[in-house]
């Protein structure tokens, strides 16, 4: 048998395939074991973290379900709340036509400042003629002390003579008494001329002008009102199941509707009785009685007056606006 032959029987045996290679020999016991080890390590890691923020956003949410409950339930709070703030009605005490308008619609005004002006031709004479009238009664009034005086000093003793003196004495006290009334009506023509000159007893915004120059003004009617600038309150309306929780005193915070800042009060009062409409009487004079559903009864709201202690300076307060108001009570469990 030639070398090509013996060279090809093994090919030949093994049908043109290459033999497996030899399998590596098995990892050690110990490294099998770390390997294992590390693996459950970081398993149990895995569910310790997972647990731990689990119980985390549990634990959060139930203090910010907490925190929201007692904001938006237990703590005293209303979207029923309005700004007021008083206002005050300038209406002449005397007649006349206006000479002098001396403000605009929506001006500021202090304490004093003239308004306006009404024609005061009329009252000055009527104050010179008050003037003459007393000058007038004092001269009177010195005649007749004389001559009551001279009559008394007489030594005649019949009663002719008394009769006379009583007489004297007594228009020397009828003349003293027109002094004092002409002395009143001096005064009062005083007064009267101080009045032509409307001047604004606060601080204040003038509001709803309607008054011009030349009109005629009447005693009583109103022609300028103000809204006093240091009188401004907030009436915030809350429900009877609330008032447990407010007292006098309290803090307050105030968001106004067109505002993002917050004004800051406290609560002044808490009114103590509002309308009942089961108490008015029909014409036949009996209670007129709303029939009620028994499963739903609507709590009725209570006027709690705040008093505002800090305005941000941004902030316009504005009578009959619609504020948010919130009570941080110390008296909730």
């Amino acid at each position: 048998m030639s070398d090509a032959e013996i060279k090809g029987k093994p090919e030949a045996s093994t049908g043109g395939h290459t033999p497996p290679s030899k399998p590596s020999p098995p990892k050690p016991a110990t490294e099998t074991a770390d390997v294992s080890r590390r693996a459950t390590t970081a398993t149990l890691r895995r569910r310790t973290v997972s647990l731990l923020i689990t119980l985390a956003s549990v634990a959060l949410s139930v203090v910010l379900g907490q925190a929201m409950w007692r904001a938006y339930v237990e703590s005293p709070w209303t979207r029923d709340g309005t700004v007021r703030a008083y206002v005050v009605t300038m209406a002449p005490e005397i007649s006349g036509r206006i000479v002098e308008l001396r403000v605009t619609d929506n001006q500021f005004v202090h304490k004093g400042d003239v308004l306006m002006v009404i024609d005061p031709t009329d009252y000055k004479i009527a104050l010179s003629r008050s003037e003459a009238a007393l000058q007038q009664a004092r001269s009177d009034a010195e005649n007749t002390t004389r001559e009551a005086q001279r009559r008394a000093r007489l030594t005649v003793l019949d009663a002719v003579a008394l009769e006379q003196a009583q007489t004297y004495e007594s228009n020397a006290v009828i003349a003293q008494a027109q002094v004092q009334q002409a002395i009143a009506n001096l005064r009062q023509a005083r007064v009267n001329l101080e009045r032509t000159q409307i001047r604004s007893p606060v601080n204040g915004w003038v509001t709803n002008l309607l008054a011009q120059r030349e009109d005629f003004a009447n005693i009583g009617q109103s022609e300028v009102s103000l809204v006093d600038s240091d009188s401004f309150w907030v009436d915030a309306y809350f429900e009877e199941t609330q008032l447990g929780s407010i007292r006098e005193g309290d803090a307050a915070t105030i968001q106004l509707m067109g505002y993002r800042q917050v004004v800051r009060g406290h609560v002044d009062s808490i009114s103590r009785g509002i309308n009942v409409a089961n108490a008015q009487p029909n014409q036949q004079g009996l209670a007129a009685v709303n029939p009620i559903f028994t499963w739903v009864r609507l709590a009725q709201r209570i006027p709690v007056h705040v008093r505002i202690d800090d305005v941000p300076r941004d902030v316009r307060l504005v009578a009959g606006t619609t504020a948010t108001v919130r009570i941080a009570s110390p008296y909730i469990d």
